[in-house]
């Protein structure tokens, strides 16, 4: 027969660790993002004008369809030249990665950066249900590793 204790409730213990892990703790949800009908131009511009390297293509009814980074706009500039035609006419769905990786809202930081190591890549939408709710990139991976030092990593 096992021991009964009478001691009664006990206080929890405290956690030694208790700093956020995930990507969902470190992503960016306030997004730059554009349309498959826009103009790699007005892409180029809005990059230039908001400091980014890429963002989500969005389709009408709020899907993600695409990505489109500076070097999607590259392709377009190099086309431009060779064949001597201006940038203007040219839309995002034509240029845009349609085959996007994602990665899901609850992994941790230690997974994503895995991901990143692997497939080379600046930054990943992030999902939610099948919904975008963010973007996290290799900044934020790195950004999150220097706070959880500071906590654990001695």
């Amino acid at each position: 027969m096992g021991i009964k204790s009478f001691q009664g409730a006990r206080k929890p213990t405290k956690k030694e660790f208790d700093a956020p892990i995930l990507v969902a703790d470190y992503m960016t949800t306030k997004l730059i993002t554009f349309s498959p009908e826009q103009s790699i131009l007005e892409v180029m511009e809005q990059f230039a004008k908001h400091h980014i390297s890429g963002g989500p293509v969005m389709d009408s009814n709020g899907f993600l369809v695409g990505i489109i980074s500076e070097a999607d706009c590259m392709k377009q500039i190099s086309e431009s030249r060779y064949f001597n035609q201006p940038i203007l006419d040219k839309s995002v769905e034509k240029y845009m990665t349609k085959n996007v990786q994602t990665i899901p809202h609850d992994i941790s930081i230690f997974d994503a950066a895995g991901i990143f190591d692997e497939h080379n890549r600046r930054r990943l939408p992030v999902m939610k249900n099948g919904l975008l709710v963010g973007q996290i990139s290799r900044k934020d991976i790195v950004i999150a590793a220097l706070k959880l030092n500071g906590q654990n990593w001695k």
